[in-house]
């Protein structure tokens, strides 16, 4: 049995994965500090369930206060999982700081704790936005990411070359995720498959960026928090994707949720955003060899677990803010 700090464990992927650690046994201190970045019921909703399981406990921090050091050096931690993070293309154009104090100050702050507590492991998350305007499909860890289309993708490649300066300084084994837009139950609210649920559930226009045809590989919670789980195993540095096989385009996608949901949309077309990204599709070889990863849910069998999720907690997920 091992003890590992999660942060972000209020956040979407680090709620599943402690779920799933401590369901393997081990036990799970979990650090967030319940920002606003997205309607809070669903941290809150996260949250509560992670207390009510043993082996689960909670400390209000913030990472990207250095203060956060000193609180948490005393744990004894086999690893550190760092997940928290300020997340979203679209909003980093508009506070860029913001992106930089969490992300990459955020990130020096844990990889310090691993050295002034002795613990050997960390684990990252990054993000498929790294790979720029133009990368080969399906893209491969060794693609070019060395130009960001805006300052969230930028903040993540800091995060990365910082775990790296500590893992050559200090014998960190470290492990770079990179994650391909996720989704699945109590997902985030501001990314479109959640959005598009709720829209289609609820009669409301579904809004659509662009002319729809951009794609996307998605992958599903379960996948993603086990792809975390595996990469905890000892690699040196690695940087990893962890992404769905196939790719969808947003108009097919609303397809799908339109026959899941058995209800027709009402899709309304806008100008396209020049902070997204036209398409992204991991080459995820990488991950099969390294961890024996591969993902095992299609689009189907997750947006399906959405939907069956939505219904049961609709009374109040009907109201959850998706901007």
């Amino acid at each position: 049995m091992a003890h590992y700090l999660i942060t972000g464990a209020a956040g979407f992927i680090g709620a599943r994965t402690s779920e799933m650690l401590i369901q393997d046994g081990h036990t799970v201190v979990g650090v967030d500090n319940l920002n606003d970045a997205y309607d809070l019921r669903m941290k809150e909703y996260r949250l509560k369930r992670l207390q009510a399981i043993p082996g689960f406990t909670f400390r209000k921090l913030d990472i990207s206060d250095k203060s956060i050091i000193d609180e948490l050096k005393d744990e004894k931690l086999d690893g550190v999982i760092n997940l928290a993070a300020w997340a979203g293309v679209r909003a980093s154009v508009k506070n860029p700081w913001v992106y930089v104090e969490t992300n990459m100050t955020g990130t020096l702050n844990m990889l310090e704790l691993c050295r002034q507590t002795g613990a050997k492991k960390f684990v990252v998350a990054s993000t498929s936005s790294i790979y720029g305007e133009n990368p080969p499909y399906p893209t491969p860890e060794s693609a070019s990411s060395s130009e960001p289309l805006q300052p969230y993708a930028a903040s993540k490649k800091g995060a990365e070359a910082m775990a790296h300066a500590y893992h050559h300084l200090y014998g960190i084994d470290v492990t770079v995720v990179r994650f391909f837009t996720v989704y699945g139950p109590a997902g985030r609210p501001d990314l479109s498959i959640f959005r598009f649920v709720q829209w289609i559930s609820e009669g409301r226009p579904v809004r659509v960026n662009g002319d729809g045809e951009q794609s996307r590989g998605f992958t599903f919670i379960d996948d993603i928090a086990r792809g975390v789980i595996l990469a905890l195993k000892p690699v040196g540095y690695e940087i990893i994707n962890l992404g769905g096989h196939e790719t969808i385009t947003i108009n097919n996608l609303i397809k799908l949720v339109e026959d899941i949901v058995n209800k027709k949309a009402v899709v309304q077309y806008g100008p396209p955003d020049l902070a997204d990204m036209r398409s992204n599709w991991a080459d995820v070889t990488k991950a099969g060899e390294l961890l024996g990863w591969e993902p095992q849910f299609d689009m189907r069998a997750g947006i399906e677990k959405l939907v069956e999720w939505y219904n049961a907690e609709r009374e109040w997920a009907k109201d959850i803010l998706t901007p």
